[in-house]
């Protein structure tokens, strides 16, 4: 299996963001449902707080506005609320509603990361991939990979197969390398099916 030359990992596979607010329908938040979620946060409940930070994120139910998006986040992972310390790194990884801080993006992943949240798993482990506010250091990038890749996390899963086929920061092994490649592919991820297409290899 020639999985050596899919060097560049990241241009396939993106940073995840927890963008659906708990309990609600995405884009179809109502007025009701924004006045509901706004008293709860403003009382201390940190999922609500979660939630009224992706509403303003992407303007469900309110104009959108990402530095009050980043401020209900913060108060949410202060209170270690996972999801909304995953969310805080990504806006910090981006410098959306905040300035840009790659360091800071991922002390909050590694919060998130630590409490079990596959999604700032997936994301700290492609920041000790690249070297982003982090040394560069590929043996905790496939820590991390394999903890959301245990999870289902098929981004995680294809990456940490693309870790074993080019021994990166584990002992190369092909048959690891398309054991994971293969639990992307089945979950749809193109990226992984193209990898085992090319090399005439089903799923």
């Amino acid at each position: 299996m020639n999985t050596k030359r899919i060097l560049n990992i990241t241009a396939a596979v993106l940073m995840a963001f927890c963008m659906v607010p708990t309990g609600l329908a995405a884009e179809k938040v109502t007025a009701g449902q924004i006045i509901a979620i706004k008293t709860k946060a403003k009382l201390g409940d940190a999922a609500s707080m979660h939630n009224l930070g992706v509403c303003f994120l992407n303007g469900w139910g309110v104009a959108k506005n990402t530095a009050e998006a980043v401020k209900w986040f913060r108060k949410a992972a202060e209170k270690g609320y996972a999801e909304a310390q995953g969310n805080l790194g990504l806006c910090y990884f981006d410098g959306l509603g905040v300035a840009k801080n790659t360091a800071e993006a991922v002390k909050w992943f590694r919060k998130a990361a630590e409490k079990g949240y596959a999604e700032a798993q997936y994301n700290l482990g492609l920041c000790c991939l690249n070297g982003w506010g982090i040394a560069k250091n590929t043996a905790e990038a496939v820590k991390w990979f394999r903890k959301a890749a245990e999870k289902g996390y098929a981004e995680a899963q294809y990456n940490l197969g693309i870790c074993y086929a080019n021994g990166w920061g584990v002992k190369e092994s092909e048959e690891e390398g398309v054991k994971w490649l293969r639990k992307a592919a089945k979950q749809n991820l193109k990226p992984a099916q193209d990898v085992l297409k090319e090399a005439g290899l089903t799923w």
